[in-house]
């Protein structure tokens, strides 16, 4: 077996922790990897070694990830570098390729519209279902949040593939849970949402579209029902830390139905999408659900210093439901973590853009429009959430979307004690609890996860603007890391 070809994997040679990845022969592989290891780099590898070394043809292999930057990275870079044909999916393509493409898919909004349409049209059970909810007298804010609410406990509810009888589940439930007056006004909830997802899905069937949610519910039927024509032996899932029940269902009825071997990456430090119904359970008792199966690590990261690393470690480490893990670099810089306080925001975050102005700058923040509190009219804002300044150019992205991103050097902004900073004080309605398969077990944890992306981006160093009045209590923590984190007043 002619292994020299894990020497030069897309010009580089995989690590020793690499390596044992893409040789192990388990039925199911979980390999648990850190911020910056080489997770790409060990599938390629993986693929490779599959082709070459034990005659697995490339339509024999199936590759899954989350986005379609991802899925169009891999293949490009597959069909670049080795002219292999693989079959790289989303879950929701991929779902779409089981049922045939034979369904109109839904716009993103289809669910707001409907939300938009049902509140429209108020009819007078509903209105005074509406004024039990949210009192008398209510605010815009108060019923863009409640509509807010609504699409999110619609999408959970499909999410787990729940059917219409569990509405009179939730109903019972609720009964046991609140005093009478929290009872009452999440009773008219729950059945004001019962007919917005009853008008939601019949303006789905009228369009004869399905959404994202249905996608992955109809494709685990049909492969129940109709079995799948594909013949995979090899099966490969990225960011295995975000997948939800009905995901984790679908890649489990293909196994039984192929036999495929099975290879899932992701890192537990990393699972920030609880609100799309995403279980972590699912990534942390992997060898409960698969036969012969084991958990590898990947410890070296090519990213990060490693004195970064130690504060980052650390600081994720509060939570305690993840994998323990100890990260290692050869690459080392004096304090790379800069906390700078400041009662100027524009100021200070000018000078920061001027002081980096030769690098490559991610500016990262909790919220969409963060940003805004810390440019004024001197900034120009041009396409793709690039701004610049004095022709200095620079990238605004929310901690959740800068996942699987990295860059020369961040500037993180809004790590501030408020009630939309970082942590974000809004949490989630109780009644979410009844669609949602997971909670809190440590103060902030899905925060403190959040937090943990948005520091591990950087090449180099992490500047954070914090407050001198509202200091956040992520800040508050890892300053205590003298050694590695240097404070700039200024």
């Amino acid at each position: 077996m002619n292994l020299e070809i894990l020497d030069n994997i897309n010009g580089y040679s995989l690590d020793e922790y690499q390596r044992k990845v893409v040789l192990s022969s388990e039925d199911a592989i979980l390999v648990v990897a850190g911020a910056g290891s080489g997770k790409s780099l060990t599938i390629i590898g993986k693929i490779v070694y599959l082709i070459k070394c034990c005659n697995i043809k490339p339509e024999e292999i199936l590759c899954i990830s989350f986005t379609n930057d991802a899925t169009i990275n891999l293949k490009k870079n597959i069909e670049k570098n080795y002219d292999f044909k693989i079959d790289i999916y989303t879950f929701h393509k991929l779902a779409l390729h089981i049922l045939g493409n034979k369904y109109v898919i839904a716009p993103d909004n289809y669910l707001d519209d409907s939300i938009e349409e049902f509140f429209s049209n108020l009819n007078e059970i509903h209105q005074k279902s509406l004024k039990k909810i949210l009192g008398k007298k209510y605010t815009d804010k108060e019923l863009l949040n409640l509509k807010r609410l609504i699409h999110t406990f619609i999408s959970l509810y499909k999410s787990n593939n729940y059917d219409i009888t569990y509405f009179k589940t939730i109903l019972k439930k609720i009964r046991f849970t609140f005093n009478i007056f929290e009872y009452i006004k999440n009773k008219h909830l729950i059945l004001l949402i019962f007919n917005i997802y009853i008008l939601y899905q019949h303006n789905l069937k009228e369009e004869n579209a399905i959404d994202f949610n249905d996608m992955i519910n109809k494709s685990i039927t049909h492969l129940k029902e109709h079995g799948l024509k594909d013949k995979w032996k090899y099966i490969i899932i990225d960011e295995y830390q975000d997948t939800s029940y009905v995901k984790f269902q679908m890649i489990k009825e293909i196994i039984r139905l192929t036999n495929a071997k099975f290879l899932a990456v992701g890192d537990d430090f990393q699972s920030i999408y609880r609100f799309t119904g995403c279980d972590l359970k699912i990534f942390l008792n992997f060898t409960k659900y698969f036969d012969n199966s084991c958990i590898l690590k990947i410890i070296n990261t090519y990213r990060n210093p490693q004195e970064l690393i130690n504060v980052a470690g650390k600081f994720i480490m509060k939570n305690k439901s993840q994998y323990k893990k100890n990260l290692v670099s050869n690459k080392h810089l004096y304090k790379p973590i800069k906390i700078v306080y400041t009662d100027n925001k524009i100021h200070t975050f000018k000078y920061l853009i001027k002081k980096l102005k030769d690098k490559e700058i991610m500016v990262l923040g909790r919220n969409n429009k963060d940003i805004n509190k810390y440019i004024d009219n001197t900034f120009i804002k041009l396409e793709d959430n690039y701004y610049s300044y004095k022709d200095i150019k620079f990238k605004y992205l929310t901690a959740h979307r800068s996942k699987g991103l990295e860059c020369d050097n961040v500037i993180l902004i809004n790590i501030e004690d408020s009630f939309i900073g970082f942590p974000t004080k809004i949490k989630d309605e109780k009644i979410l609890k009844y669609v949602n398969n997971t909670k809190d077990y440590y103060p902030y944890e899905e925060e403190r996860r959040l937090f943990y992306v948005a520091l591990t981006r950087t090449k180099n160093n992490t500047y954070i603007i914090s407050s001198y009045k509202h200091e956040s209590i992520f800040t508050k923590e890892i300053k205590d890391n003298r050694e590695y984190v240097e404070i700039i007043k200024y």
